[in-house]
């Protein structure tokens, strides 16, 4: 009778233990379904470092989300007047530059189809769409390691999502590359959830978002136009031709790539509009890290640094055309 009450001691103590285990990472995805997808909106600030170019650029990132699908992203560079704002209404997608007094509509499902790392529902939906992510416990947070689901997937395609275990929220996130070194880091400052805003506060104001200073000259003596070339490692990529002519706007530069993997790039200053109306756009807005630009099937446009850059291949991805654009560097003429 004993040895029977003992062995039944210690088997409610195995019980106990077990449950006073370490939290799975189904249990933890649970309190992060409750916390961050429950809530009717929410507000953060957040500062993204990205290491992919020759220096370090620092960004600050401003977010409000109010459900089902009102969105306002504003980044702005660090130490510059240079800011980009993506708005999603009830009237569609819109990207506004006030530098260049212009905005761009989209008709678009933004961001459903190109996760963020600082909208931090997309951050749930990609550890939950990932079947082969992983969780490690520390001593303060849970870390998870999961595949990305945006634009740079092919070129940055892991990400780790360090998540506070008191509060249960990002604290930050790394966006890793091939070999897993970090190239872009996005680190969370406050975060508000429950916040809400009306619907009219997501209205896209013209007369101040088409306001700012003029684009930074980009002309040299020589060209009248900074040249810029892509610098991907391609097997047989070759720049096949290159003409220079004169605009009223400036130089236009246009470049002829030949190889397996065929395209043609266009680049000329980028031009401050006149027009307060939002210009309508064909295909979706992508997040290029440094700037927000507008990708379809066979091209890729975007505006940086004062110059206004075309992409238009059959032959590319959309990974690929985005891979050619992270790549651009000013280089000596060829």
């Amino acid at each position: 009778m004993r040895s029977r009450i003992i062995a039944f001691m210690l088997v409610a103590v195995m019980v106990i233990l077990a449950a006073c285990g370490a939290p799975t990472k189904e249990d933890v995805m649970k309190k992060l379904s409750g916390k961050w997808n429950d809530t009717k909106g929410y507000e953060l600030t957040a500062t993204m470092e990205i290491k992919t170019g020759a220096e370090p650029r620092m960004y600050d990132v401003e977010v409000w989300h109010t459900k089902p699908q009102f969105y306002r992203v504003n980044v702005s560079q660090a130490g510059s007047k240079e800011s980009q704002m993506i708005v999603r209404n009830d009237e569609g997608v819109f990207v506004i530059t006030p530098s260049l007094g212009k905005t761009y509509k989209f008709q678009s499902d933004w961001p459903a189809q190109n996760s963020q790392g600082y909208l931090i529902g997309a951050l749930h939906d990609d550890i939950k769409a990932d079947e082969n992510a992983t969780m490690i416990e520390e001593d303060k947070e849970y870390i998870f390691e999961t595949a990305t689901q945006n634009n740079h997937k092919k070129v940055l395609p892991t990400q780790r999502i360090h998540i506070d275990k008191k509060s249960l929220l990002p604290k930050y996130v790394s966006v890793l590359d091939e070999n897993s070194e970090e190239k872009i880091r996005i680190t969370f400052k406050q975060i508000t959830l429950g916040k809400e805003r009306k619907a009219a506060e997501y209205n896209v104001d013209m007369e101040n978002s088409n306001v700012g200073s003029e684009p930074k000259s980009e002309e040299n003596g020589e060209t009248g136009l900074r040249t810029y070339y892509p610098t991907v490692a391609w097997e047989g990529l070759v720049l096949e031709d290159e003409e220079v002519m004169t605009t009223e706007n400036g130089t236009r530069s246009f470049m002829t790539f030949g190889g397996e993997k065929e395209f043609v790039l266009i680049q000329e200053p980028a031009v401050r509009s006149e027009n307060k109306l939002p210009v309508s756009v064909e295909g979706d807005p992508v997040d290029l890290g440094f700037t927000i630009g507008a990708i379809t099937e066979n091209s890729l446009r975007w505006e940086s640094e004062g110059i206004s850059f075309f992409i238009a291949s059959d032959k590319l991805t959309q990974d690929e055309m985005i891979e050619v654009a992270a790549s651009m560097k000013e280089e000596e003429m060829k």
